[in-house]
């Protein structure tokens, strides 16, 4: 590390190589649609990393992080927002994220995104809200245009398999067109935060503004939930030990009946009562060896319906 923050050439890549990207074009939006998007970045390092501040060469960009400070392995989220109701055409943005631990750095975040003011979606995008696992649910929104009289939207793409998704028309007159967007969340989406887009592929002659996405956003809850997931154990010296703990949670009491981790230096303290909210403590006892370790923890329950809860642990044990 003293040797990359000494060189001029390479200085800065140490803190770039966190990110698991640099740049985003959202293509062609749809004014009033909310524009978001998130930069992750790991501290893939022993040393803490720590960010100061960012700034954006744009107004038209604003930002959230989860966390400034990051432990070995602790990952944080850059979250990107673009408005699109003060701002139109073409925005090009350049986020500089300013780190001031393990060394001074500065890293560059570059976004795309051309907004186009004769299509508006309203609300900004499709919100499910909490949906319980195996259940479907519907959601709509209005598409609204205002320009030729033969516009319309030709069909509505998905690439996610539980997003199902069509436009129907509801109104056209004097060159003002509505739809209205269905968008249907199958049972078979899997459990956690939805965060994906469905695409209004048009009759625009232009390639670029044919194409206008759509956000779809919720959360599909679990009967059964364990958090924090993964489960960073942070950094320990060979042949010493840290402990910390899972949250199990459900929606009605439950009991633990089994936890067990592929890595056997893992070892797990199954409680006995039957709760709503299981407290489960993870021991990890290193050897002589060091460096990242990484394992599954498997959860079973009496009331998973088969189900198994699965928890990735990762710990980097040191000299």
């Amino acid at each position: 590390m003293l040797l990359l923050a000494g060189s001029t050439g390479f200085g800065q890549q140490w803190a770039k190589d966190m990110f698991d990207h640099t740049s985003h074009d959202f293509g062609t939006v749809a004014r009033g649609a909310k524009v978001e998007h998130t930069f992750t970045l790991e501290n893939i390092y022993v040393e803490d990393a720590e960010i100061k501040e960012i700034r954006s060469t744009c107004g038209c960009t604003t930002t959230k992080i989860s966390q400034s400070l990051l432990k070995t392995w602790e990952k944080a989220e850059i979250v990107v927002v673009v408005d699109t109701r003060a701002y139109l055409g073409q925005r090009d943005s350049t986020l500089t994220v300013v780190l001031s631990k393990p060394f001074p750095a500065e890293v560059r975040l570059h976004v795309h995104c051309y907004i186009r003011s004769d299509v508006v979606v309203q609300p900004g995008a499709v919100r499910f809200g909490s949906v319980p696992q195996g259940v479907d649910a519907t959601r709509k929104v209005t598409v609204s245009y205002a320009g030729r009289n033969d516009w319309r939207i030709e069909r509505v793409e998905s690439h996610a398999a539980h997003l199902q998704a069509q436009a129907v028309e509801t109104g056209r007159a004097a060159g003002q067109v509505t739809y209205e967007l269905v968008v249907n969340l199958t049972g078979g989406a899997p459990v956690g935060y939805v965060r994906d887009h469905v695409v209004l592929v048009t009759n625009d002659t232009n390639p670029r503004a044919a194409r206008v996405p759509v956000l779809v956003e919720g959360v599909v809850v679990s009967p059964l939930s364990v958090r924090p997931s993964p489960l960073l154990l942070g950094v320990v010296q060979v042949g010493q030990s840290v402990t910390r703990r899972l949250v199990v949670q459900g929606v009605k009491p439950f009991r633990i009946v089994a936890a067990e981790c592929s890595d056997k230096r893992f070892r797990l303290a199954v409680p006995q009562e039957s709760k709503n909210i299981q407290l489960l403590p993870v021991t990890f006892e290193s050897d002589e060896a060091s460096g990242k370790v990484t394992g599954t923890i498997g959860i079973e329950t009496d009331r998973g319906r088969g189900q198994r809860l699965e928890v990735k642990v990762h710990v980097q044990v040191v000299p």
